[in-house]
C-alpha cells in the first residue's frame, strides 16, 4: 500500500472519531448547570424595556 494512502486514511479516521465525540458530547445530558442554564434565576419581577 502506497504512503500516502495510508497518511490519508489515518487522517480520514482522526476526523471522524473527532466529529462523533463533538457529536456525542452535544448529544450526551450534562450533570447540574451548564453556561446557558437559568435554574436559580427568577425573573418573574422583571418587566421589559420598550422603548423605541
Amino acid at each position: 500500500m502506497d504512503i500516502q494512502v495510508i497518511i490519508v486514511a489515518l487522517l480520514f479516521i482522526a476526523a471522524a472519531v473527532y466529529l462523533f465525540r463533538m457529536l456525542y458530547k452535544s448529544l450526551t445530558a450534562k450533570k447540574g448547570c451548564g453556561t446557558n442554564c437559568k435554574c436559580g434565576v427568577d425573573f418573574s419581577n422583571i418587566t421589559p424595556d420598550i422603548r423605541k
